[in-house]
């Protein structure tokens, strides 16, 4: 069974078909994916497959994503969840992204610090790392006011449109939690 979590104003919830519309609208803007290490969707059908690598990556065990919902509203604003999850390690790494007419609302800090707690409680990690651009300042003021510390650079670590980028490299360990 697929974890649904709640917070005051949100559901984290399993990603299904009916969501490629919300996934595509997230992913064909250009202000969302501009920090994200991919290009944009040009259709509903690549969203289609981004909802099918979410269930493959949950079942195999590898990943997990929540389609970030608001209360008493049909459809998804976003998404947050952990890429690179290796049990054996008990690390993963979070990634997110919302709809920008959501923005600067506290939706991703609410449905972050839940996810950081299901993490370590539930999942057993020990470390929650996050990858970052130099150039994305809000995502690296949010990550670091949940408690996560900046570790260093990663150079040329995403290409994107062709061009190289640096980013940070962020952990929060269970035992800072």
């Amino acid at each position: 069974m697929f974890p649904l979590l709640e917070t005051d104003r949100l559901i984290l919830r399993e990603i299904g078909k009916e969501d490629a519309a919300a996934i595509f609208a997230c992913f064909s803007n250009e202000d969302v994916v501009r920090f994200y290490g991919q290009e944009r969707l040009e259709t509903v059908e690549q969203a289609e497959g981004f909802v099918e690598f979410f269930a493959k990556n949950y079942h195999e065990k590898r990943g997990i994503r929540w389609g970030i919902e608001l209360k008493g509203a049909n459809g998804l604003i976003g998404t947050i969840g952990f890429n690179a999850w290796s049990p054996k390690h008990k690390r993963a790494e979070i990634g997110y992204e919302l709809h920008p007419s959501h923005w600067r609302k506290g939706y991703v800090t609410e449905a972050l610090e839940k996810v950081i707690s299901y993490g370590f409680e539930e999942l057993g990690l020990n470390r929650i790392g996050a990858v970052v651009f130099l150039e994305n300042e809000a995502s690296s003021k949010l990550l670091q006011k949940a408690g996560f510390q900046k570790e260093g650079i990663l150079r040329d670590y995403m290409v994107q449109n062709g061009t190289t980028y640096d980013t940070y490299l962020y952990s929060l360990l269970k035992r800072n939690s």
